[in-house]
């Protein structure tokens, strides 16, 4: 394990830092762009122990179409599923969708289970055509102060994916201090992590403008001392159209516009979606429809 010294964070300036990115004001064709950027970086998820395989159809239908063709909406990047859902997502989609197959692994979302089983778990999502896996950190070993564990779990998960990239979950809410966020972005990223996430939706606190700032700090900093381009995903608790606006607001300013793409930037949060396609229809029709109007994501 080679994972550099930590810097300590200024938690008064990051949070005050985070805060400013919400206050910016931006032309009507900045916001537009934004919406339909957002759209392409969103990853639609369904998580839970009634999915079948119909809802899950149901869930790529939407991503790949999130609006009739008139509002010119990109498809969403990914649908996150259960690795037993990932032969179905990936029938749904076929060959040529441009929507990824992403699959939750590593006995998401608490982590607590056998090495072997977390990478077997792994191998058979890959296997079965997932083009994406999202892994949890063993979070009791990291607070245990057993960091060496962390990254030796994360490179081996990161070898079991194959060719499908790795976005490394940190879960931010169990981890404190924002000098934790810190100091798990490096390892995860110095492990193999493709990304680095913040949450897996199911613990509070989830993604916050703060967190993602030291995220997205650490991502800059290694970039600087590696050349090497590490992906971020905020999960969990953005809601509308003018919090994922400012996020994207942060990204570009901390790291500048090669990371305003789905192939580095996402956002994990399904209840976003239908607020930015109610943005993007009163922008062409000049007034909102009703919520009605949207299927639930």
């Amino acid at each position: 394990m080679k994972v550099a010294p930590a810097i300590s964070v200024d938690q008064v300036m990051t949070e005050e830092r985070a805060a400013a990115f919400a206050k910016r004001s931006l032309k009507a064709g900045t916001k537009l762009a934004g919406l339909k950027l957002a759209i392409a970086m969103m990853d639609l998820t369904t998580l839970e122990g009634k999915d079948t395989p119909g809802k899950v159809a149901y869930l790529c239908h939407k991503a790949r179409h999130p609006l009739e063709p008139r509002y010119a909406a990109p498809a969403c990047a990914a649908v996150c599923v259960y690795p037993a859902m990932v032969a179905h997502a990936r029938r749904a989609l076929g060959t040529d969708s441009p929507v990824k197959v992403a699959s939750v692994a590593t006995g998401f979302p608490s982590g607590q289970t056998y090495r072997r089983i977390k990478l077997e778990e792994t191998r058979r999502a890959a296997g079965e055509g997932a083009d994406e896996i999202d892994m949890v950190i063993n979070r009791g070993a990291f607070l245990a102060g057993d960091r060496a564990q962390v990254f030796d779990e994360i490179a081996a998960i990161k070898e079991a994916c194959g060719s499908a990239h790795l976005k490394v979950i940190l879960e931010t809410g169990e981890l404190v201090t924002y000098d934790n966020v810190r100091i798990a972005s490096q390892i995860a990223m110095e492990a193999g992590g493709d990304f680095i996430k913040t949450s897996t939706g199911k613990v509070n606190p989830a993604a916050t403008m703060a967190v993602t700032l030291v995220m997205l700090e650490a991502i800059r900093d290694y970039f600087y001392a590696t050349g090497i381009r590490i992906g971020m995903k905020p999960a969990g608790g953005i809601r509308n159209s003018k919090q994922a606006l400012a996020y994207l607001v942060m990204v570009h300013e901390t790291l500048g516009e090669d990371w305003l793409t789905p192939e580095r930037f996402r956002f994990g949060a399904s209840t976003l979606l239908n607020d930015v396609l109610m943005q993007l229809v009163k922008f062409v029709d000049g007034n909102y429809q009703s919520s009605d109007y949207f299927s639930l994501p």
